[in-house]
């Protein structure tokens, strides 16, 4: 794990104010494992959360396609700018259920929110892919040591999170597809 210090990083990044904690960054292994932020050409996978009883995965299917809005958080934005059209993301139902149930696929990069009357934040559109056969928990995802160093286990509160290639692949068996 690499830490840096807010005070090393004031000055050269304006969001950062005295209120923020330290940055916990990955290992540099789980960097270089996030394909296309590094090479510019591969998929990248992502963990999206939502509150089940105001967006679940079968409201999302009942629709077809949907903009991932609202969120307000300076990281989440900056992992939403990041993504591209074809990347696959897992829907997780945060607050209830606390579960991975299924995977989408981005339809539409970064874009004005719609929710958004200042212009400041964006959104990204997305797709239904495929239901897991078998919703992978968050008691699961913390008890399973080839997901300790995953960014959303570490990152709890994070409501967009980059999901390293084989922790896709690994809930993707968990979830039995």
């Amino acid at each position: 794990m690499i830490q840096i210090k807010r005070s090393a990083l004031q000055g050269s990044v304006p969001l950062l104010s005295s209120s923020l904690p330290d940055l916990i960054l990955p290992p540099a292994a789980a960097i270089e494992n996030m394909s296309r932020v590094n090479t510019g050409t591969a998929m990248n996978y992502w963990l999206m959360k939502s509150e089940p009883d105001c967006f679940s995965w079968d409201d999302f299917v009942a629709k077809g396609r949907a903009e991932w809005d609202g969120v307000r958080n300076h990281l989440a934005q900056s992992h939403m700018k990041a993504m591209k059209k074809g990347d696959r993301a897992f829907f997780y139902h945060s607050n209830i259920g606390l579960e991975v149930v299924g995977i989408m696929e981005v339809v539409e990069e970064a874009a004005p929110d719609s929710t958004d009357d200042t212009g400041r934040w964006i959104a990204v559109h997305l797709a239904p892919v495929e239901k897991l056969k078998r919703p992978v928990t968050l008691k699961a995802m913390k008890a399973d040591p080839a997901l300790a160093d995953m960014v959303m286990l570490r990152q709890s509160r994070l409501s967009v999170s980059p999901v390293t290639p084989a922790h896709y692949r690994h809930i993707c068996k968990l979830g039995g597809l």
